[in-house]
């Protein structure tokens, strides 16, 4: 579904050229969950907006469901690690949003929207935020508006989910909820992830496959499959396969760091 080949990206720096990616080359089947990991500053949130056509490769090519990508991809979902919630909208009207723009829901938004209002409730209430569903993202703290942006990046089921760091700021048991929740949603509905994470329990609990970049110019250094049994308990995290796969990528990660 998604196939990246031979991919650079350079761009202007305030002392000369700087390449996020050289010959990056990373190729997700349909249906399948992916995870980037990596150290700090390697171009996994680079990846994923070049993905999503917010911006244009240097060199190489970029595609989505064979087709080159050459502006902003409209089946994706995305969640990044700024929540970009409209300040002017409350917290359910922000969730709502995609159903009001994306087909086929914005055909029958008026007709559906009490039915779409009960979609939405229900995932805030998932994430905690169901008493927060009349407030602005202003009146919230930051965690808060990641969580409504997760869920205003599922609320129309999209073919290809991009969370960049979504999690990041929860705390560690509604992390883990909301692991279990993306999961049953990934398993009941069939749309392809990219996940780029720090969290390497993260990638190894929810990912088949996990790819390791290396420091920058970023590129694929390594791909690991996960092969788990699905569908996956979080009991699954303290089992002595779990913590090797785990002590192993954080090994490849820190190859990258001194390579740097």
């Amino acid at each position: 579904m998604i196939a990246l080949d031979n991919v650079t990206l350079t761009y202007p720096g305030r002392t000369g050229p700087v390449t996020a990616l050289a010959g990056t080359t990373l190729h997700v089947r349909r249906g399948e969950f992916a995870a980037v990991v990596g150290p700090s500053g390697c171009g996994k949130s680079t990846l994923m907006k070049l993905v999503t056509g917010l911006i244009r490769p240097t060199s190489g090519t970029v595609a989505v469901e064979g087709k080159p990508v050459t502006g902003p991809v409209k089946l994706a979902g995305m969640a990044f690690q700024n929540a970009n919630l409209l300040p002017w909208r409350t917290v359910l009207a922000n969730v709502m949003l995609p159903l009001e723009i994306v087909p086929p829901y914005r055909q029958r938004f008026s007709r559906d929207k009490a039915a779409f209002q009960d979609k939405a409730m229900a995932l805030l209430n998932v994430v905690g935020l169901g008493a927060f569903a009349d407030r602005f993202p202003w009146e919230m703290s930051g965690g808060m508006q990641q969580r409504a942006s997760l869920c205003r990046a599922l609320i129309h089921e999209p073919a290809l989910l991009m969370l960049d760091e979504p999690f990041a700021a929860l705390d560690a048991f509604t992390r883990e909820e909301l692991w279990c929740v993306l999961r049953d949603l990934w398993q009941k509905l069939g749309f392809t992830v990219i996940l780029v994470t720090h969290d390497l329990r993260e990638a190894g609990f929810l990912a088949d496959t996990i790819h390791v970049m290396s420091a920058r110019p970023g590129r694929i250094a390594e791909t690991r499959a996960v092969d788990f049994p699905r569908p996956r308990d979080l009991d699954v995290c303290y089992t002595p396969d779990f913590t090797q796969l785990v002590h192993e990528l954080r090994g490849k990660i820190a190859e990258a760091r001194q390579a740097a």
